[in-house]
């Protein structure tokens, strides 16, 4: 049954609005677009680009930065942000992993919304370059709606634009200020690494 189905959604369009995966009580796993009664939801996505994977239950081998520097390289240039604030980012939100899902359901290197992504007109979400173009253009739209005010940046980008208004600033949870500061220790420590500065 699941290779049948697996079948069908190769030979259909390659985006869905909703794709989950489940494991039954064997271990074994299956994808539907409903749910599936005696299995257990693992994940959600819209898109059956790399699905095999997450079938087989292994995660996408990545070269960390290396693998996708030609992306992040060719949004910095276009779009004016620093590429190892880009790679911060990206190391923070999803640890260079195309595939990453969050619970909320942010995907993707970048961890897009998926109100992010059509902002951006994003097909495939998990695609790197579509996904990595998104989220440079949405931190250059922040960077210019606070004057480069990088904390507030990354507190918008981490914690969305309704926290940062509510409070006038960076919200005070922990989880926000360790996600700021991760961001820009790794910004540092890339810059330093990889752009001499």
């Amino acid at each position: 049954m699941k290779l049948l189905l697996l079948g069908f959604l190769l030979t259909a369009n390659s985006a869905f609005a909703d794709i989950y995966i489940y494991q039954g009580p064997n271990g074994e796993r299956m994808i539907s677009d409903r749910p599936v009664v005696g299995y257990q939801p693992v994940t959600k996505r819209d898109t059956i680009t790399n699905m095999g994977y997450t079938l087989a239950n292994r995660r996408i081998q990545t070269d960390g930065p290396t693998e996708f520097k030609h992306h992040i390289r060719r949004a910095s240039k276009q779009y004016g942000v620093d590429a190892a604030l880009i790679e911060a980012v990206i190391q923070v939100e999803s640890g260079f992993d195309p595939n990453a899902v969050s619970k909320k359901s942010v995907t993707g290197l970048m961890q897009l919304m998926s109100a992010t992504a059509s902002r951006y007109a994003v097909l495939d979400r998990f695609d790197p370059r579509q996904n990595i173009n998104a989220g440079v253009q949405h931190l250059r739209h922040l960077i210019d709606r606070f004057d480069g005010e990088i904390t507030l940046v990354l507190a918008t980008y981490n914690a969305g634009a309704g926290a940062v208004d509510k409070h006038r600033g960076v919200p005070p949870y922990p989880e926000i200020k360790r996600y700021i500061s991760k961001v820009l220790n790794l910004h540092s420590h890339y810059r330093k690494l990889r752009y001499g500065s």
